[in-house]
Protein backbone atom coordinates (compact mmCIF):
# COMPACT_ATOMS: atom_id res chain seq x y z
CA UNK A 1 0.00 0.00 0.00
CA UNK A 2 1.55 3.23 -1.10
CA UNK A 3 1.18 6.08 1.81
CA UNK A 4 1.50 10.16 1.13
CA UNK A 5 1.71 12.03 4.32
CA UNK A 6 1.36 15.71 3.46
CA UNK A 7 3.91 17.45 5.32
CA UNK A 8 6.67 16.27 7.49
CA UNK A 9 5.62 18.29 10.65
CA UNK A 10 5.28 17.32 14.34
CA UNK A 11 2.43 15.26 13.72
CA UNK A 12 2.66 13.92 9.94
CA UNK A 13 6.58 13.57 10.42
CA UNK A 14 6.40 11.18 13.81
CA UNK A 15 3.54 8.55 12.15
CA UNK A 16 5.12 9.27 8.74
CA UNK A 17 8.10 8.73 10.20
CA UNK A 18 7.50 5.65 12.01
CA UNK A 19 5.80 3.91 9.87
CA UNK A 20 8.21 3.81 7.34
CA UNK A 21 10.63 3.14 10.05
CA UNK A 22 8.60 -0.22 10.24
CA UNK A 23 8.44 -1.09 6.56
CA UNK A 24 5.78 0.85 5.15
CA UNK A 25 5.71 2.29 1.68
CA UNK A 26 5.89 6.34 2.81
CA UNK A 27 6.15 9.31 0.48
CA UNK A 28 6.53 12.85 1.85
CA UNK A 29 4.54 15.84 0.12
CA UNK A 30 6.76 18.70 0.89
CA UNK A 31 7.37 22.42 -0.15
CA UNK A 32 10.99 22.77 -1.26
CA UNK A 33 12.37 24.25 1.48
CA UNK A 34 11.22 21.66 3.37
CA UNK A 35 12.10 18.50 1.25
CA UNK A 36 16.38 20.57 0.79
CA UNK A 37 16.52 20.17 4.66
CA UNK A 38 15.20 16.68 4.74
CA UNK A 39 17.35 15.56 1.95
CA UNK A 40 20.19 16.83 3.68
CA UNK A 41 19.83 16.00 7.00
CA UNK A 42 17.55 13.36 6.97
CA UNK A 43 13.79 13.04 9.05
CA UNK A 44 14.94 13.26 12.97
CA UNK A 45 12.57 12.23 15.55
CA UNK A 46 13.58 12.57 18.80
CA UNK A 47 11.20 10.79 21.06
CA UNK A 48 11.15 9.12 24.97
CA UNK A 49 10.28 5.66 22.79
CA UNK A 50 13.71 5.89 20.77
CA UNK A 51 15.85 8.20 18.38
CA UNK A 52 15.42 7.89 15.00
CA UNK A 53 17.13 9.30 11.50
CA UNK A 54 15.29 8.27 8.33
CA UNK A 55 15.85 9.25 4.57
CA UNK A 56 12.50 8.97 3.88
CA UNK A 57 10.89 9.71 0.20
CA UNK A 58 9.89 13.39 -0.75
CA UNK A 59 7.99 14.31 -3.50
CA UNK A 60 7.05 18.40 -3.98
CA UNK A 61 4.62 19.62 -5.71
CA UNK A 62 6.59 20.43 -9.08
CA UNK A 63 7.61 16.08 -8.75
CA UNK A 64 4.25 14.80 -7.59
CA UNK A 65 3.23 12.02 -10.12
CA UNK A 66 0.28 9.54 -10.23
CA UNK A 67 -2.23 8.40 -7.35
CA UNK A 68 -1.37 6.81 -3.74
CA UNK A 69 -3.65 4.37 -2.11
CA UNK A 70 -3.98 6.13 0.59
CA UNK A 71 -3.32 9.90 1.39
CA UNK A 72 -2.94 11.08 5.05
CA UNK A 73 -3.67 14.74 6.04
CA UNK A 74 -2.07 15.79 9.44
CA UNK A 75 -2.44 19.80 8.79
CA UNK A 76 -3.91 22.91 10.63
CA UNK A 77 -7.37 23.41 9.64
CA UNK A 78 -6.21 27.11 8.14
CA UNK A 79 -4.25 25.26 5.88
CA UNK A 80 -6.92 22.94 4.81
CA UNK A 81 -8.00 24.61 1.66
CA UNK A 82 -3.89 24.07 0.22
CA UNK A 83 -3.57 21.67 1.66
CA UNK A 84 -6.42 19.97 -0.71
CA UNK A 85 -5.48 21.50 -3.92
CA UNK A 86 -1.94 20.24 -2.93
CA UNK A 87 -3.19 16.67 -2.63
CA UNK A 88 -5.52 16.68 -5.49
CA UNK A 89 -3.27 15.02 -8.32
CA UNK A 90 -2.63 12.57 -5.58
CA UNK A 91 -5.83 11.45 -5.44
CA UNK A 92 -7.28 8.67 -8.17
CA UNK A 93 -10.60 6.77 -8.31
CA UNK A 94 -9.60 4.24 -5.41
CA UNK A 95 -7.29 6.99 -3.46
CA UNK A 96 -8.53 7.10 0.36
CA UNK A 97 -8.19 10.22 1.91
CA UNK A 98 -7.52 10.40 5.74
CA UNK A 99 -7.23 13.51 8.34
CA UNK A 100 -5.90 13.17 11.11
CA UNK A 101 -7.01 16.17 11.80
CA UNK A 102 -9.32 18.26 15.18
CA UNK A 103 -12.39 18.68 14.83
CA UNK A 104 -15.42 17.54 12.67
CA UNK A 105 -15.91 20.70 10.17
CA UNK A 106 -13.24 19.36 7.70
CA UNK A 107 -15.28 16.18 6.90
CA UNK A 108 -17.93 18.62 4.78
CA UNK A 109 -15.07 20.16 3.22
CA UNK A 110 -13.46 16.53 2.42
CA UNK A 111 -16.59 15.35 1.33
CA UNK A 112 -17.38 18.23 -1.34
CA UNK A 113 -14.33 17.95 -2.92
CA UNK A 114 -13.16 14.34 -2.58
CA UNK A 115 -16.88 12.70 -2.55
CA UNK A 116 -17.57 11.03 1.24
CA UNK A 117 -16.80 7.74 -0.06
CA UNK A 118 -13.62 8.35 -0.62
CA UNK A 119 -12.36 10.03 2.87
CA UNK A 120 -12.06 7.85 5.95
CA UNK A 121 -12.58 8.87 9.86
CA UNK A 122 -9.31 9.53 11.57
CA UNK A 123 -7.91 10.79 14.31
CA UNK A 124 -4.54 10.74 16.19
CA UNK A 125 -3.19 11.85 19.55
CA UNK A 126 0.19 13.10 20.03
CA UNK A 127 2.17 16.42 21.69
CA UNK A 128 4.58 16.54 18.95
CA UNK A 129 6.08 19.82 17.38
CA UNK A 130 8.93 20.78 15.08
CA UNK A 131 12.38 21.53 16.80
CA UNK A 132 14.53 24.76 16.20
CA UNK A 133 16.60 22.25 13.52
CA UNK A 134 13.92 20.97 11.94
CA UNK A 135 13.50 17.64 14.00
CA UNK A 136 10.38 15.89 14.90
CA UNK A 137 10.35 16.08 18.51
CA UNK A 138 8.22 13.83 20.39
CA UNK A 139 6.76 15.16 23.98
CA UNK A 140 5.96 12.28 26.29
CA UNK A 141 5.85 8.79 25.27
CA UNK A 142 1.82 8.60 24.32
CA UNK A 143 1.29 8.30 20.46
CA UNK A 144 -1.95 6.74 18.57
CA UNK A 145 -3.55 6.83 15.35
CA UNK A 146 -7.05 5.66 15.21
CA UNK A 147 -9.21 5.58 12.11
CA UNK A 148 -12.38 3.96 10.02
CA UNK A 149 -15.13 3.40 7.66
CA UNK A 150 -17.56 6.46 8.25
CA UNK A 151 -20.15 4.34 6.45
CA UNK A 152 -20.02 0.61 5.72
CA UNK A 153 -18.34 -2.40 7.38
CA UNK A 154 -15.74 -1.39 9.61
CA UNK A 155 -13.21 -3.81 8.25
CA UNK A 156 -13.26 -2.45 4.63
CA UNK A 157 -10.72 -3.96 2.51
CA UNK A 158 -8.81 -1.20 2.14
CA UNK A 159 -9.17 -0.11 5.57
CA UNK A 160 -7.61 -3.72 6.06
CA UNK A 161 -4.26 -2.51 4.12
CA UNK A 162 -4.03 0.01 5.42
CA UNK A 163 -4.03 -1.26 9.33
CA UNK A 164 -1.25 -3.93 8.08
CA UNK A 165 0.92 -1.22 6.75
CA UNK A 166 0.22 0.86 9.52
CA UNK A 167 1.73 -2.13 11.84
CA UNK A 168 4.58 -2.60 13.88
CA UNK A 169 5.40 1.49 14.39
CA UNK A 170 6.41 3.03 17.98
CA UNK A 171 2.43 4.34 17.90
CA UNK A 172 -0.21 2.64 18.90
CA UNK A 173 -2.60 1.95 15.60
CA UNK A 174 -6.54 0.91 16.17
CA UNK A 175 -8.73 0.15 13.01
CA UNK A 176 -12.73 1.33 14.90
CA UNK A 177 -16.09 0.45 14.23
CA UNK A 178 -17.42 3.53 15.57
CA UNK A 179 -14.90 6.16 14.05
CA UNK A 180 -16.95 9.19 14.32
CA UNK A 181 -17.58 8.24 17.69
CA UNK A 182 -14.40 8.32 18.32
CA UNK A 183 -13.63 11.52 16.61
CA UNK A 184 -16.69 13.39 18.84
CA UNK A 185 -15.35 12.48 21.84
CA UNK A 186 -12.08 13.08 21.01
CA UNK A 187 -13.72 16.71 19.81
CA UNK A 188 -15.41 17.28 22.67
CA UNK A 189 -12.43 16.78 25.14
CA UNK A 190 -10.12 19.33 23.03
CA UNK A 191 -12.64 21.92 22.85
CA UNK A 192 -12.66 22.01 26.83
CA UNK A 193 -9.01 22.00 26.90
CA UNK A 194 -8.33 24.54 23.97
CA UNK A 195 -11.40 26.99 25.61
CA UNK A 196 -10.06 26.48 28.98
CA UNK A 197 -5.73 26.30 28.69
CA UNK A 198 -6.48 29.70 26.22
CA UNK A 199 -8.79 31.57 28.20
CA UNK A 200 -7.20 31.26 31.22
CA UNK A 201 -3.33 31.46 29.99
CA UNK A 202 -2.24 28.25 32.17
CA UNK A 203 -2.17 24.65 32.34
CA UNK A 204 -5.27 22.40 33.68
CA UNK A 205 -3.58 21.68 36.66
CA UNK A 206 -3.37 25.79 37.52
CA UNK A 207 -7.20 26.36 36.52
CA UNK A 208 -8.01 23.16 38.35
CA UNK A 209 -6.20 24.98 41.98
CA UNK A 210 -8.21 28.02 41.62
CA UNK A 211 -11.42 29.01 43.34
CA UNK A 212 -13.67 28.67 40.41
CA UNK A 213 -11.64 26.71 38.06
CA UNK A 214 -13.14 23.22 38.64
CA UNK A 215 -16.82 24.40 38.01
CA UNK A 216 -15.24 26.00 34.90
CA UNK A 217 -13.67 23.26 33.15
CA UNK A 218 -16.91 21.21 33.97
CA UNK A 219 -18.99 23.57 32.90
CA UNK A 220 -17.09 23.60 29.59
CA UNK A 221 -16.81 19.81 29.46
CA UNK A 222 -20.84 19.87 30.05
CA UNK A 223 -21.85 22.49 27.25
CA UNK A 224 -19.69 20.47 24.61
CA UNK A 225 -21.13 17.14 25.93
CA UNK A 226 -24.68 18.46 25.07
CA UNK A 227 -23.61 19.48 21.65
CA UNK A 228 -22.36 15.97 21.30
CA UNK A 229 -25.44 14.38 22.83
CA UNK A 230 -27.71 16.79 20.23
CA UNK A 231 -26.03 15.97 17.72
CA UNK A 232 -26.47 12.04 17.91
CA UNK A 233 -22.67 11.37 19.47
CA UNK A 234 -23.65 11.42 23.23
CA UNK A 235 -19.92 10.98 24.60
CA UNK A 236 -19.64 7.30 26.14
CA UNK A 237 -19.30 6.60 30.25
CA UNK A 238 -15.67 5.87 29.69
CA UNK A 239 -14.83 8.66 27.42
CA UNK A 240 -16.48 11.14 29.97
CA UNK A 241 -14.85 9.01 33.29
CA UNK A 242 -11.23 9.63 31.18
CA UNK A 243 -11.56 13.40 30.34
CA UNK A 244 -13.02 14.19 34.08
CA UNK A 245 -9.92 12.62 35.47
CA UNK A 246 -7.84 14.77 33.57
CA UNK A 247 -9.75 18.03 34.33
CA UNK A 248 -9.70 17.58 37.93
CA UNK A 249 -6.04 16.69 38.33
CA UNK A 250 -4.91 20.07 40.20
CA UNK A 251 -1.30 18.36 39.16
CA UNK A 252 -2.14 17.81 35.45
CA UNK A 253 0.48 19.99 33.64
CA UNK A 254 -1.71 19.64 29.97
CA UNK A 255 -2.57 22.20 28.19
CA UNK A 256 -4.18 22.67 24.13
CA UNK A 257 -1.69 22.72 21.61
CA UNK A 258 -3.63 25.92 20.44
CA UNK A 259 -2.70 27.46 23.59
CA UNK A 260 0.84 27.14 23.12
CA UNK A 261 0.23 28.29 19.41
CA UNK A 262 -1.06 31.10 20.82
CA UNK A 263 1.87 31.86 23.40
CA UNK A 264 3.78 32.63 20.51
CA UNK A 265 1.86 34.25 18.76
CA UNK A 266 1.09 32.05 15.61
CA UNK A 267 -2.18 31.00 13.83
CA UNK A 268 -4.82 28.95 16.01
CA UNK A 269 -7.60 27.04 15.17
CA UNK A 270 -10.07 28.58 17.11
CA UNK A 271 -12.79 29.32 14.15
CA UNK A 272 -12.77 25.19 13.42
CA UNK A 273 -12.40 23.71 16.94
CA UNK A 274 -14.34 25.96 20.12
CA UNK A 275 -16.01 28.48 17.08
CA UNK A 276 -17.57 25.31 15.29
CA UNK A 277 -18.77 23.77 18.58
CA UNK A 278 -20.09 27.19 19.62
CA UNK A 279 -21.94 27.31 16.08
CA UNK A 280 -23.32 23.97 16.51
CA UNK A 281 -24.46 24.96 19.86
CA UNK A 282 -26.74 27.80 18.71
CA UNK A 283 -27.95 26.01 16.30
CA UNK A 284 -29.06 23.24 18.11
CA UNK A 285 -30.25 25.15 21.06
CA UNK A 286 -27.89 24.18 23.42
CA UNK A 287 -26.63 26.94 26.06
CA UNK A 288 -23.05 27.72 25.95
CA UNK A 289 -22.32 30.45 28.52
CA UNK A 290 -18.67 29.31 28.60
CA UNK A 291 -17.98 28.46 25.49
CA UNK A 292 -18.68 32.28 23.89
CA UNK A 293 -16.38 33.99 26.39
CA UNK A 294 -13.42 31.24 25.38
CA UNK A 295 -13.89 31.93 21.74
CA UNK A 296 -14.49 35.69 21.98
CA UNK A 297 -11.12 35.68 23.92
CA UNK A 298 -9.90 33.63 21.09
CA UNK A 299 -11.41 36.00 18.57
CA UNK A 300 -9.91 39.04 20.34
CA UNK A 301 -6.49 37.10 20.16
CA UNK A 302 -6.95 36.63 16.50
CA UNK A 303 -8.04 40.31 15.69
CA UNK A 304 -4.72 41.55 17.08
CA UNK A 305 -2.87 39.46 15.37
CA UNK A 306 -4.43 40.64 12.04
CA UNK A 307 -3.67 43.95 12.86
CA UNK A 308 0.37 43.24 13.72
Amino acid sequence: MRLLFLGAGGTGGYFGGRAAQAGADVTFLVREPRAARLREHGLRIQSPLGDATLHPQLVTQDTLQGSYDVVVLSCKAYDLSSAIEAIRPAVGPDTAVLPIMNGVLQYDVLDREFEPHRVLGGLCQINATLGPDGQVVHLGKHASIVFGERAGPARSARCEALEQALAGGEYSCRLSGEIYQDIWEKYVFLTTLAAATCLMRGTVGQIASTDDGLDILGSLLQESQAVAAASGHAVRPEADASARKILTDPAQPMTASMFRDLRQGLPVEADHIVGDMLRRARTLGVDATYLRAAYTHLQVYQAQRAAG
